[in-house]
Parts: structure tokens; C-alpha cells; sequence
């Protein structure tokens, strides 16, 4: 079996991806990538990791994508000790306007990219008897969202699913984690919200306790710990990284 813990970084293309694929490396870990660009390859190659890449997973809902990052594990390394993984599909408005179409896009994007993810990477970490899962979800799902009802209850339900599924299969030595975000500085914040108005940006910032958004550096850095090894304690919770939002 490959000596060196291997992990898998379901989207290394978009939002937190490519930090988490370069942290993972440095923590010494070898890698199967979700459509990596150039660049994140290059960073894992120069924390010294090995990696095997893998396209059209990103959408995870899509009931092959993570059984085939799953395969491509086992087939190259003969193990997995960890995986990481990201969804979402931002529905905004009030739920008296909301439509068939609306909530078609949440339960796919929220709810079965969820399910079936945790489904594949599970079953070999069960018989391997340890293994480390972290979901990233949404803080919207741990308080009420105005403006995003939809959104913010299948993200709830992820959230209850995770702890759902980590207290099944805690005694077998494998730990299910979500962390729940709000206010990240990435493009589909951006796009939804309208923050790349600073006038708009103003009053995001004053919903937020910390007064900006969140970083995906310092976002990877905290995800570490839930996928390293270092902390094997920890299971069944939903951590919300928001600036204090929903503190």
C-alpha cells in the first residue's frame, strides 16, 4: 500500500480548491484533484505531493463524480485517508416567489451533491477503519437567512445529514465534519450579492461582526485540521466560519 496518507480535494478548481490542495500537500499528503488549473498542480508538485487528476466531478450531484474520485484513489494509491469537498447552488428571493425550477436547483446543488458524496467516501474509509471526511457547507444553514429560504433549509438539512452520518459510523473510526461559511471572498459571493459595488460591499460588511469578508487562504488553514490527522477527536459538528455571523 502507498506509504504516504492520500487525500481527496473533490473541486480543485474553484472557491477554496486550489488553497486546500496546496495546504494538503504541505501537510504531506498525496493527492487525488478535482479539474485542478495548471497552477494548483504546480504548487502541489512544489510542496513535494504527488497528485492524480480527474475532470468532469465537479458537479457532485451527478451520480458518478465522486465514485470516479473515489476509483481514482484506489486505483493509484490504494487508499484514502481523507476527503474534502464543496457544494452549493445559491438560490436567492422570497419564498413566496420561489418556483419548481428554484427548488429543483436547491435539492440537487444542496441536498443529493451532499448525499451522494458522503455515500462514496465513506465505504472505503469503513474498511479501512479510519479516515477523515469534511463537508463545506453554508452558515446559512444554521440560522434563518432572509432572502434565502431555500437555500439556507437544504443547507440545514446537509448540516443535519453530516451529523447524521457521523454518528453512524463513529465507532468504526471515521470522523464526518462540516463547516458552514458565510461572507467568503470569492467570485459567486460576489456575483450573488452584488459586493463588487462597494456601496453594496459597505453593507455586507456591516452584517458582518468582523467588518470583512473571509479569505480562502486563512479558510484552507482552518479546513486543515478537520483533513491533517492532526485532530482525530472531533466528529459529528457543524463549525461555522462567518466572522461571527452566526456566533
Amino acid at each position: 500500500m502507498h506509504e504516504k496518507p492520500v487525500a481527496i480535494v473533490a473541486n480543485a478548481k474553484h472557491y477554496v480548491g486550489p488553497a486546500l490542495a496546496t495546504v494538503m500537500a504541505q501537510a504531506g499528503y498525496d493527492l487525488v484533484l478535482g479539474e485542478p488549473a495548471p497552477e494548483t498542480i504546480q504548487a502541489v508538485t512544489d510542496a513535494g505531493a504527488d497528485s492524480w487528476v480527474i475532470d468532469g466531478v465537479l458537479d457532485l450531484a451527478e451520480p458518478s463524480a465522486a465514485p470516479r474520485l473515489v476509483d481514482m484513489a484506489m486505483d493509484a494509491y490504494g487508499r484514502i485517508d481523507s476527503a474534502v469537498f464543496f457544494t452549493g447552488e445559491i438560490v436567492l428571493g422570497k419564498f413566496t416567489e420561489a418556483t419548481d425550477d428554484d427548488l429543483a436547483r436547491v435539492m440537487a446543488g444542496n441536498i443529493e451533491s451532499v448525499f451522494r458524496s458522503l455515500r462514496a467516501f465513506v465505504q472505503p474509509m469503513l474498511d479501512a477503519g479510519s479516515g477523515q471526511i469534511l463537508a463545506i457547507t453554508s452558515a446559512s444553514g444554521l440560522r434563518v437567512t432572509p432572502g434565502a429560504p431555500l437555500y439556507s433549509a437544504t443547507r440545514a438539512g446537509a448540516n443535519m445529514l453530516v451529523k447524521n452520518v457521523a454518528a453512524e459510523v463513529a465507532s468504526q473510526g471515521v470522523q464526518v465534519n462540516a463547516v458552514g461559511t458565510n461572507f467568503m471572498d470569492f467570485p459567486g459571493f460576489r456575483a450573488a450579492t452584488g459586493a463588487d459595488n462597494p456601496k453594496i460591499m459597505a453593507k455586507i460588511e456591516k452584517n458582518v461582526p468582523m467588518g470583512r469578508l473571509g479569505t480562502m487562504e486563512e479558510f484552507a488553514q482552518f479546513c486543515r485540521v478537520f483533513i491533517d490527522g492532526t485532530a482525530k477527536f472531533q466528529t459529528g459538528q457543524v463549525v461555522g466560519f462567518d466572522g461571527g455571523w452566526t456566533a
